[in-house]
């Protein structure tokens, strides 16, 4: 009703985002990178794949699409700054095995396609196939793990977020 009658915007203080990948959802602890585990980067989820498409985890802007597009970075609309790292290790594979589906500055709604990619070539070529998703100034966050076993791009809670 305020809203309306003073045509001011409410900002969005809480977002809850939706599983990026179809798979098994794993604690970043769990992850066999220290980069990730220690939570150097921020705190998150991460998903083991189980088909190669990555899709939006929220409504927000891509501010970042790595030139590898192994990497994609999302603002949401409550300020959360959103790491997709598909795979371990896949930088050096320099783009082979992935498709990006938007570019820095695009509007994305939760469960748009980012990137495809390869799960035989990054398999083959990574590390491994697992998925980190980083808030990556989750010190401006208050995080809630919401998913844990197998979990469904686009529909399964994943991770509620409220901006501090």
């Amino acid at each position: 009703m305020f809203k309306k009658l003073f045509g001011k915007k409410e900002e969005t203080k809480e977002v809850v985002l939706v599983a990026p990948l179809t798979g098994m959802a794993t604690l970043l602890d769990n992850v066999d990178d220290p980069v990730f585990s220690q939570k150097m980067m921020g705190d998150g989820l991460a998903v083991e794949p189980a088909e190669g498409v990555v899709v939006a985890p929220a409504d927000g802007e891509i501010i970042q699409v790595f030139p590898t597009k192994h990497a994609v970075g999302i603002k949401a609309e409550n300020g959360a700054e959103i790491l997709l790292h598909i795979g371990l290790e896949t930088v050096s594979m320099k783009g082979e095995g992935f498709t990006a589906h938007v570019r820095e500055g695009d509007k994305v709604k939760a469960g748009d396609k980012l990137v495809t990619f390869d799960m035989g070539i990054v398999s083959e070529k990574a590390k491994s196939t697992v998925t980190p998703l980083v808030i990556t100034n989750s010190d401006s966050m208050d995080i809630e793990i919401l998913a844990s076993g197998r979990v469904e791009r686009g529909n399964t809670p994943f991770i509620k977020l409220t901006a501090k």
